[in-house]
């Protein structure tokens, strides 16, 4: 059986290491990708410090896929061998990760990647939009996609606060939300990111390190009318209180981590939210399948922008040094290793 080199994650907690697995065959309706770019992402490094969402060990990781075709498994159609394309890989599916130089992906959630886009910007496309479209458009929320028909520009009018619109998940809602016609687009931001999510469809920008009540004031200056969405991209218990806060009955508020709004303060008209963001599980794969349909051609006409891109060296080793950087801390951009440059 054909080998490949793995950033492997041998048991829980345990630390991650450039080890041997084999390369995987596809079953129907999957593909093997030659995997040229893998993006980071702040749930890696907790996978493994937190011992969470991974309980199958030796585990392979990464769920930022870019490449090209393979193999096509049976019953795949619409694909060739050495297509550029992207897909989201499957967590605590050691054929379904990234941090590898060969994996499988699911074909009906596999887009090819436009002439105007590099396997590293493809890579940060997968997980950042799908927690953005997966929130927005299908949970509790269910709006209408853009690409739908009737979906764009549909929201006009509407306002919605993200905050940390600079982190790889507020880009692509700020994109989106833009494309469903929301407006305004008030996000928090350090000011020198300002220019470049004004570039992507914020209207406003708001300094993050405004105080709540400063905050709050700057929100109800810029729009009168009721804020029924909310998207903590951050989701911390300073930003979670002041976005609960912002929303109008019947609202709801977005988060990414753990609920720390106090229970005290929670009303029955007010919601919060939180989806697992993964277009392959079942309650997302139609939803995914649509957007996956779109998505080639909202990255060529430049409707959705990835994000920005700083390379890691060194293949799968240097991915390993990337999680550990990822951890203290990178601002709007997004880190990316290349498997097949591994030593």
């Amino acid at each position: 059986m054909a080998q490949q080199k793995a950033v492997v994650l041998p048991k829980a907690k345990g630390d991650w290491l450039v080890d041997t697995v084999p390369v995987y065959t596809p079953g129907p309706g999957e593909i093997l990708v030659k995997v040229h770019a893998c993006a980071l992402n702040p749930v890696d490094w907790k996978i493994q410090a937190y011992e969470i969402y991974i309980n199958k060990f030796p585990a392979v990781h990464g769920v930022d896929i870019a490449g090209t075709v393979e193999a096509l498994g049976e019953g795949v159609t619409g694909f060739a061998k050495g297509d550029r394309v992207l897909t989201q890989g499957v967590i605590n599916e050691i054929t379904h990760g990234g941090f590898q130089q060969y994996t499988l992906s699911n074909a009906d959630v596999t887009a090819k990647i436009p002439d105007n886009i590099s396997f590293d910007q493809a890579s940060t496309v997968p997980l950042g939009l799908a927690t953005a479209v997966i929130n927005l458009y299908s949970a509790g929320l269910a709006l209408t996609p853009p690409w739908a028909d009737g979906g764009a520009g549909k929201y006009a009018g509407k306002p919605i606060v993200v905050f940390a619109g600079a982190s790889s998940v507020g880009q692509y809602v700020i994109q989106v939300a833009k494309l469903s016609g929301f407006g305004p687009i008030i996000t928090t931001a350090s000011p020198h990111n300002a220019a470049y999510l004004q570039g992507l469809g914020a209207t406003h920008v708001l300094d993050r390190a405004l105080s709540g009540d400063a905050l709050r004031a700057a929100v109800k200056q810029i729009t009168s009318a009721p804020i029924e969405v909310v998207f903590d991209a951050v989701s911390g218990a300073d930003t979670q209180n002041v976005g609960y806060e912002l929303l109008a009955p019947d609202g709801t508020m977005v988060i990414v981590l753990a609920n720390a709004v106090p229970e005290a303060k929670q009303t029955k008209d007010r919601k919060i939210q939180s989806v697992f963001a993964n277009v392959n599980v079942p309650q997302n794969r139609a939803l995914g399948r649509s957007l996956y349909a779109q998505l080639t051609g909202l990255l060529e006409t430049g409707a959705i922008k990835p994000n920005r891109v700083e390379v890691l060296p060194n293949g799968l080793h240097g991915i390993i040094l990337g999680l550990a950087k990822l951890r203290e801390g990178v601002s709007n951009v997004k880190l990316v290793g290349h498997p097949q440059e591994t030593a």
